[in-house]
C-alpha cells in the first residue's frame, strides 16, 4: 500500500505578504520623495505675437538667433568705446556670423545684412524655405537685452516702424528664450 503524505510549506503566504508590504512601503517611500524634492515644471508662457527659441524655430533659424545673440554682446561692449552701432561691413571682415557670408550662412537663408537707423540690424532671407528674415534691434543702453523678430513671409522688407505694435501689424513675430536649468532643446515626437 502506498502512502501519500502532503506537507505545507511553512508559511510562505505569510513571507509572501510581509515582502509584498515592504515593496509597497518603498514604493510609497520613494513617490513622497521624488513629489517633495523634484523640480517643477514651470511652463512659461508666451504671448501670440512671440515665438520660442527653443520649440518654434528650426535648425537654421535657431543658428542664426544664437549668432545674432553672440554678436549682441559685441556690438554692445564696442559701444562703451563708440556709440554708434557697428556697420554691416565691420562686423563681416571681423568675422561675426551671421554677417559673414560663409558656408554656414549659406546653409542658414543667405541673409543680406543691412545696419537701419537708428539702432536696427536686419537680415533679409534669401532661401525663405530655409529660414525666414531676421530683425535685431539694438537697446539704447548699453547694458539692455537684444531684441530679435522674425518673419517668414515673402513679405518681409524694412519696417518703417520699430515699435512692438507696428513690428506685430508688419507680420513680425518676436524671439522669446526662456531657458531653465534643464534641458535645453526639447524633442517633439
Amino acid at each position: 500500500m502506498s502512502r501519500v503524505q502532503v506537507v505545507r510549506p511553512a508559511g510562505a503566504g505569510h513571507e509572501t505578504l510581509y515582502v509584498l508590504l515592504v515593496s509597497l512601503l518603498i514604493l510609497a517611500v520613494a513617490a513622497g520623495i521624488v513629489a517633495l524634492r523634484g523640480e517643477r515644471l514651470d511652463e512659461v508662457s508666451i504671448e501670440a505675437h512671440q515665438l520660442d527659441a527653443r520649440r518654434d524655430l528650426n535648425a537654421a533659424e535657431q543658428g542664426v538667433y544664437a549668432d545674432l545673440r553672440v554678436a549682441f554682446d559685441e556690438i554692445q561692449a564696442r559701444r562703451e568705446d563708440e556709440p554708434q552701432l557697428l556697420a554691416v561691413e565691420v562686423l563681416a571682415e571681423e568675422g561675426f556670423p551671421p554677417f559673414v557670408a560663409d558656408a554656414s550662412a549659406a546653409s542658414r537663408g543667405q541673409h543680406q545684412w543691412q545696419l537701419l537707423a537708428p539702432r536696427a540690424y536686419l537680415g533679409l532671407s534669401q532661401a525663405r524655405e530655409v529660414a525666414g528674415s531676421f530683425l535685431l534691434l539694438v537697446p539704447e543702453a548699453e547694458d539692455g537685452a537684444a531684441d530679435v523678430w522674425l518673419q517668414r513671409s515673402a513679405s518681409a522688407s524694412v519696417p518703417a516702424d520699430f515699435s512692438q505694435a507696428a513690428l506685430i501689424a508688419a507680420g513680425w513675430q518676436q524671439i522669446a528664450a526662456h531657458y531653465d536649468a534643464g534641458v535645453t532643446r526639447q524633442h517633439r515626437h
